[in-house]
């Protein structure tokens, strides 16, 4: 597997999902292409790669450029191996109160979310077509499925989202491509929630939030799973989430 690559777009901290999910594709011996806006923090998650004799990269970009994102792939079409996965995780959850919401705050959301996963998506499914095989994982959250504030902006990018990865599975899974729409169902036991809240930790309890390394487990997973018996859409919770 040393000539495949496996590119991770919106990669933050090292325990955050895109983290783990870099961590994850190593592990099974492809190239790490880690995407984000820090170089810093991809800088700590590609030396932890090779720290355990994985492979990986880093490259800084805007994902809501298509200019950038355009360049990006064509960055990666130079390296040596085939693309075969491709994970789009970018847009932390946008927090304002609708009454105090500008039009740049809803379009920013949008961009970030829906738009860049758009870009990317149409670029990495080109790509994957051509070659008859690969995977692309969209992360979701439970604002795919409902609104309500303080998350009006986010919700409506990622009800796009999702309406994307849709259509885009639909046009390319005939042609062998794996599309899947990841929705993750409560909160991540990650650098956001530990930095900012980390009451929310405590007060959930052992398993009560989801782990970045489960949920990377369930991505690749996805990745793994036999074209008989694809899956669209999964949906991950903690055991003591209200459904």
């Amino acid at each position: 597997m040393a000539n495949e690559i496996a590119l991770i777009l919106g990669v933050g901290a090292e325990d955050g999902i895109g983290g783990a999910l870099c961590k994850r594709a190593a592990r099974d011996g492809h190239h790490v292409v880690a995407v984000g806006r820090t170089d810093e923090k991809l800088k700590r998650i590609v030396e932890a790669i090779k720290d355990t004799g994985g492979d990986a990269s880093r490259l800084v970009v805007d994902l809501t450029k298509e200019s950038e994102i355009l360049s990006l792939f064509e960055k990666v079409d130079e390296m040596k191996g085939t693309l075969t996965f491709v994970g789009y995780n970018a847009g932390n959850a946008f927090r304002c109160e609708t009454d105090q919401m500008t039009a740049a705050f809803f379009e920013e959301a949008w961009r970030i979310c829906c738009l860049g996963g758009f870009i990317s998506g149409r670029e990495a499914a080109k790509r994957l077509s051509a070659n008859g095989s690969g995977t692309i994982v969209f992360t979701g959250a439970t604002a795919s499925l409902k609104a309500r504030p303080p998350f009006l902006a986010f919700a409506s990018a990622k009800f796009g989202l999702r309406a994307v990865a849709g259509g885009l599975a639909r046009e390319y899974g005939p042609k062998g491509v794996h599309i899947a729409h990841v929705i993750i169902d409560g909160g991540i036991n990650g650098n956001v929630i530990r930095t900012k809240a980390p009451d929310r930790i405590t007060a959930a309890g052992e398993n009560g939030m989801l782990d970045p390394i489960a949920i990377a487990d369930t991505y690749w997973q996805l990745h793994l799973q036999h074209p008989s018996a694809w899956s669209f859409e999964v949906d991950l919770r903690p055991f003591k989430e209200v459904f």
